[in-house]
C-alpha cells in the first residue's frame, strides 16, 4: 500500500476548511480514512497544530479533532536520532522541514504532501501538491 506523509500545512487546511485548498486536502484525508493509501504525520505536526489551532477551536475541540487523527493515521515518533540528523543537515533552511523528510524516510513514505514543495526541493522523498496527488492518484 502507499505510503503518505501529510505535511501540516494539508492538515490545517483540512481541519480549518482553509480555501482554495481545502478540497484537495479533504479527498486525501478522506482517502486514508478509507484505507486507500497509508497517511503519516509526524509526531511534531501533532504538537504544532494543537498550538496554531488555538485561534480557530476551543481546548477541547483542538484535541478531539487532533485525537480523530489517531484513528486514520500513523503517526511517526520524533526521537533523538531524528532530531540529531536534522539538526545536522545544513541542506535545508527550515529545520521543521528536514525533520519531516527525516519523518518520512523513516516511516518509508512513497511520497510527502506540501504546498510547501520549493521548502523540500532537496528532499530524499518525492515530494507532491495536494492537487498533484489528487490528480495523479484521484484521491
Amino acid at each position: 500500500m502507499m505510503r503518505i506523509l501529510l505535511d501540516t500545512n494539508l492538515l490545517l487546511d483540512y481541519l480549518t476548511e482553509r480555501e482554495p485548498f481545502y478540497q484537495a486536502a479533504y479527498r486525501i484525508v478522506l482517502g486514508c480514512k478509507n484505507r486507500d493509501y497509508e497517511g503519516i504525520v509526524a509526531a511534531h505536526s501533532i504538537v504544532d497544530m494543537f498550538y496554531i489551532l488555538r485561534k480557530h477551536f476551543t481546548n477541547s475541540e483542538r484535541r478531539k479533532l487532533l485525537l480523530a487523527f489517531f484513528e486514520i493515521l500513523q503517526v511517526e515518533a520524533v526521537d533523538g536520532e531524528k532530531l540529531c540528523t536534522a539538526l545536522k543537515n545544513g541542506m535545508f533552511a527550515d529545520f521543521e522541514d528536514c525533520l519531516q523528510v527525516e519523518c518520512a524516510k523513516s516511516a518509508a513514505a512513497d511520497f510527502i504532501i506540501t504546498r510547501n514543495a520549493k521548502d523540500y526541493a532537496l528532499s530524499d522523498v518525492p515530494i507532491l501538491s495536494p492537487e498533484q496527488f489528487v490528480e495523479k492518484f484521484g484521491g
